[in-house]
Parts: structure tokens; sequence; C-alpha cells
């Protein structure tokens, strides 16, 4: 069976629409999808002088997401700090989990959307290298009473306490963790198998395309 120029030609270009609309779809996707990059974590002090790690959810398609926040030790889970949930928006929706961190602690991100992403947020949060400092009160010991004053049997020595002032803690925020440059985990997953297909029709389609071509010339030689 013989394919005349112009079905080869067809072909050929149906291959090519076929595979810029497979990009097309691919960039929409990645564009709108939910991925690691919306996620970000750090620690901080709050208004109490209280060790705190935020989180913040710019994911702009609204997802739940799980967040964990584990403490690492020596390359390992040491304990869970907390879990929470959280509904992104363009403009960022923030959770905050108290943790009294230690300096230059490290402590991973874990981010869940269901069927959609399961990551750590990368680099591991580290937490600043000073700590926050709680408000507190330190009494002084008690007065001794004088060698000139003389006590009886039913008498008590008076004694009185003075406080120390109170620490103010240091509530300025620390930068923490930056974000990830994973690549993008929600994706169309129609999108690889509409770009096979147009790959295979730009071959098939342009190996028939120059073969008739080169039949042609051929007999015209």
């Amino acid at each position: 069976m013989s394919i005349s120029s112009r079905t080869a030609r067809a072909v050929y270009f149906l291959g090519i629409a076929s595979a810029t609309a497979a990009l097309a779809l691919g960039a929409a996707g990645n564009a709108l999808a939910c991925n690691i990059r919306d996620f970000s974590a750090v620690a901080s002090c709050d208004d109490n002088g209280k060790g705190i790690i935020t989180v913040t959810d710019t994911d702009s398609t609204g997802k739940e997401a799980t967040v964990s926040v584990y403490l690492k030790s020596n390359g390992a889970d040491a304990r869970k700090a907390g879990e929470q949930t959280v509904t992104g928006t363009s403009q960022g929706a923030t959770i905050t989990f108290s943790e009294a961190w230690a300096p230059n602690a490290e402590y991973r991100v874990r981010v869940t959307v269901e069927g959609v992403l399961d990551e750590d947020i990368s680099p591991n949060l580290t937490t600043p290298s000073n700590a926050c400092t709680t408000s507190e009160t330190t009494p002084s010991a008690s007065t001794t009473p004088s060698a000139s004053e003389t006590l009886s049997s039913s008498a008590t020595p008076s004694t009185s306490e003075t406080t120390a002032p109170a620490t103010t803690g240091d509530t300025t925020p620390s930068p923490a963790a930056g974000t990830s440059d994973l690549a993008e985990t929600g994706a169309s997953s129609s999108t690889p198998l509409i770009a096979g297909i147009a790959g295979v029709l730009v071959v098939i389609g342009g190996a028939m395309y120059f073969g008739i071509r080169r039949r042609g010339t051929s007999k015209t030689n």
C-alpha cells in the first residue's frame, strides 16, 4: 500500500502539533501544581521569649497539607516536635509549633498532601546560634541579723528578701532554613503519555515524508 506525500506530511505536522500541546500542558500543570517549594520553615522567639517554629504555605491551589516537625540528632529523628494541618494561600498561610529549641539544633520538616506530595523541606531547618531567653524572677539570699541584735528565746530574727530585676528575652526573629529546589511533584500525569505519542508521530511522519521525497528524486534521475 503506497502512502502519498500529503499523508506523510499530515502525520509529520500532527506529531509536531501534539508535541507542542504536550509541552504547553506540562508547563500549565507545573504552574498550578502543589510542590515542596511552596513551603518554608523558620525558628524564632515569640513575644514572651519562648522558642517557636513557624511554617508558611504559599500553595495557591488551596490543598490541605499535613506538616510534621522532627528534632534530628546524629542523623536520625530523635523525637517528633509536633504535627499540624495547613491550607495554603497565595499570600501565605502560617502555622506555629511551640518548641524550646536549642541553639544550632537541626529539625526535619515533612510536608504531606494526599496523592500529590510527600517530601521534606530541604535543606533541614537549623535554629539560630542564640537561644531564646524566658523572663524569670530570681530571689537573692536572705539577709543576716546584725551582731548587735539581741535575740530572746521567744523572738525570731527578721529576714528580708530582695528580688533581682527580671531579664527580658530577645524577641527578634532569626532567619533559618531555606526552601527547596527540588523538582515539582504535582504535574499532570498525562503529560508524559502525550509527549511520547507526539514523538512517535513526528518520527513516523518524518520518515514517510522524506522517504517519499527520496523515491521521487531517484525516479527523476
